[in-house]
């Protein structure tokens, strides 16, 4: 695999990115590339776990900021290689966030004296489940690395500050009948049938938007999967509607699960999976100083990010990279070359 050339422009080395996929649990060979080309440097101390790649500078600065980017994917929907119409790059990752971990190699390669100590993290595993997450297990196996007095996230923000984060918790809502033949259905109980009473919760469900700091976070109840029938000629005795809750971080996950079992009381519900919101954190000094070198009024950030666990070790955290968030997932991603070359002027001016 030929290997990543970082003189190549912010653009340019987004695009070979994205021409590697790697896909949630098989990062590898990106993982690969970008260890290799952090270690040619020459002027960082360089670790790998798993399929997360770490570099660090040890200048002896008072102050160290922290870049983090995950390098996977959503599934691929038949958008790689990439392509480029005019100053549109498209392709899976473009967004979310191949883009932004162009940016951060190339201040790898660039910044040679910069005003701070600087620690990149690329990892594996952010679009799957929490307890699978590369930062999760970095934390866990190497938790002096993650020291810093500001932690930037380059999740797309079309170049603007996003504050926080949104809390995500997914569960199942189960309903239960009885199982008959379908030419006696008189003898059994649909469960399918009895799902259409959870689905017109959630059609009359109305979300609450919550101001914090200046930043309006909007919560979102949704069902996601339904699954239910065991055959073309039986009455199905049970259904399964999955539902994803993105919550306000004024909320706890303790909370943010007892406010979706009371909005299905009645039915057998089950959390499977949790993740914390991050409050804005934006009068943190070092927040704050980031937020005055952007230049814009920063927003809330819709989504989950791992702005949450750097919140969680009392870390100041922000999200801040080019792309626009609202094509990220989506067959036809792409970002600006424009909006590359911006965020890595801003976050070199910043840093230098």
């Amino acid at each position: 695999m030929k290997a990543l050339d970082l003189s190549l422009d912010g653009p340019a080395l987004t695009a070979a990115l994205i021409d590697v996929p790697s896909v949630s649990g098989d990062e590898a060979a990106m993982a690969d590339l970008i260890e290799n080309a952090l270690r040619g440097l020459g002027h960082l101390e360089v670790l790998r776990d798993g399929d997360a790649v770490l570099a660090r500078t040890a200048l002896g600065r008072d102050k160290r900021v922290l870049l983090a980017g995950h390098i996977d994917t959503v599934p691929i929907a038949d958008n790689v290689p990439s392509t480029v119409d005019g100053e549109l790059l498209h392709g899976c990752g473009a967004s979310d966030m191949k883009s932004g971990d162009a940016v951060m190699l190339r201040l790898a390669a660039t910044l040679r004296d910069p005003a701070y100590d600087l620690t990149w993290i690329f990892y594996d595993n952010e679009e799957v489940e929490s307890a699978r997450s590369g930062l999760g297990r970095v934390a866990r196996n190497l938790r002096h690395w993650l020291y810093a007095d500001l932690a930037i996230l380059l999740e797309p923000t079309s170049g603007q500050v996003e504050a926080g984060c949104q809390g995500t918790l997914r569960g199942t809502v189960r309903t239960s009948g009885h199982r008959a033949h379908s030419a006696r259905s008189w003898l059994g109980d649909n469960a399918i049938h009895r799902a259409g009473a959870v689905l017109q919760r959630l059609s009359a469900y109305e979300p609450r938007s919550v101001d914090i700091d200046g930043c309006v976070y909007r919560e979102g109840l949704n069902a996601v999967d339904i699954s239910g029938g065991v055959a073309g000629n039986v009455v199905p005795d049970e259904c399964v509607v999955e539902v994803n809750f993105r919550f306000a971080p004024d909320r706890t996950e303790g909370e943010a699960a007892d406010h979706v079992r009371a909005v299905f009381s009645g039915f057998d519900v089950a959390v499977t999976d949790t993740a914390p919101g991050a409050m804005p954190g934006l009068g943190e000094p070092a927040a704050a100083a980031f937020v005055e070198a952007v230049g814009l009024t920063p927003v809330a950030k819709y989504g989950w990010t791992d702005v949450s666990r750097f919140a969680a070790f009392g870390i100041p955290a922000v999200n801040y990279g080019p792309g626009d968030p609202n094509l990220a997932h989506t067959r036809e991603e792409h970002v600006r070359t424009s909006d590359i070359v911006r965020c890595e002027r801003v976050l070199n001016d910043y840093l230098s």
